[in-house]
């Protein structure tokens, strides 16, 4: 049965109202923050102005504030349904007939369309936004974009001499360049042929062309190149792509952008990770209302509104680490990104309603 006009309409303003307040209060703090780091960090750049870091770090915000929205759903669900509680609204609610399911309605209707918003709209904004940072940051902090990772990047590729395996510690985000590369080398039969070690590698159309080169063969002494030269059939718009890091990459453009790395033999499990996470990001944000109600709900005369916000708080926790823990394991391949990404959703979603059907229903 559907809650009335009115009430869902009142309900949802209050959903509404305490969602965005949270977020917005994270995103001014992560934006203070993030603006003292790069004061810092400026200090001895003559270009960086306080206007020029104060953009710098708008354009830096929206994608780290992307990654606490669900906890904005969790803890604006939870401040919003215990201020109806403390206004005795849910009881005047519950005296007139209207179950918990019910009036539950216009904050799961709110998730839904937050969560849909947030990867149609927010996500590919925050995403052009961080690549104006990356841009900007590299403009004023060096004169040259470069990209260090946590983990390497890993590219392989055919060529008419074989294949070869390229492994970089970093990369330029404005042209298709590695930096700290080893290359692994094997003829057309598959056979090892040697390892070339290298300062950086550029990719020009049909070869790749390594700086400060050192070739390792087993069966010739070590030889140095200024300049070796290694031939490939990747496109350099293909891989100055897979540079980029998935949260750097629209919503929209995720599709084309996997499988313009498939065709090009370019590892895309973190991409795929990424698309699949951003689809489950509405079940889960449904699933921060179902956790936030199972533990709300009791009035404030019964006392225990302390621990009922740190269960909340608890619960949260909880969530998240399962879904990071899901989302390394599936950005290590050990299982399926699909799993990886709804496995923490649809889990959070079916345990949040067994414990308020437990509350509601015994």
């Amino acid at each position: 049965m559907l809650i009335g006009r009115t009430l869902g309409f009142y309900f949802s303003r209050q959903f509404v109202k305490t969602i965005f307040l949270v977020f917005a209060t994270v995103f001014a703090l992560v934006y203070t923050l993030d603006f003292v780091e790069l004061m810092r960090r400026a200090g001895d750049a003559p270009s960086a102005t306080t206007g020029v870091i104060a953009r710098l770090a708008l354009f830096r915000t929206p994608a780290i504030a992307e990654q606490v929205m669900p906890f904005a759903v969790l803890f604006g669900s939870m401040a919003a349904l215990l201020q109806l509680s403390r206004k005795l609204e849910l009881v005047v609610a519950r005296a007139a007939g209207i179950s918990a399911w019910q009036f539950l309605q216009p904050g799961l209707l709110i998730a839904l369309l937050i969560g849909i918003l947030s990867v149609a709209v927010y996500n590919p904004v925050s995403a052009v936004l961080k690549q104006r940072a990356s841009a900007l940051e590299s403009s004023i902090f060096s004169s040259r974009a470069v990209q260090t990772r946590e983990k390497p990047i890993w590219i392989r590729q055919k060529s008419l001499d074989g294949q070869a395996i390229l492994r970089g510690t970093g990369s330029a985000t404005d042209s298709p360049t590695l930096y700290g590369v080893t290359v692994y080398s094997f003829d057309l039969s598959g056979t090892f042929s040697h390892r070339v070690e290298a300062r950086e590698a550029v990719l020009h159309e049909g070869f790749w062309e390594l700086k400060d080169a050192r070739v390792l063969s087993a069966t010739e002494e070590p030889q140095s190149h200024d300049r070796y030269l290694i031939a490939s059939s990747l496109q350099p718009s293909q891989v100055r792509q897979s540079f980029v890091d998935p949260d750097a990459v629209p919503f929209w453009d995720l599709k084309e952008t996997i499988e313009r790395m498939e065709q090009a033999e370019i590892n895309t499990t973190t991409y795929r990770l990424h698309y699949d996470l951003l689809l489950a990001r509405p079940l889960l944000f449904i699933a921060m209302v179902f956790v936030a109600a199972s533990v709300s709900l009791r009035f404030f005369r019964f006392g225990g509104v302390a621990m009922m916000v740190l269960g909340g708080v608890a619960a949260g926790f909880v969530l998240y680490v399962a879904t990071e823990l899901m989302a390394e394991l599936g950005a290590s391949g050990i299982i399926s990104s699909l799993v990886a990404a709804w496995f923490p959703a649809v889990v959070g979603s079916l345990l949040g309603t067994l414990a308020l059907l437990h509350q509601e229903d015994g």
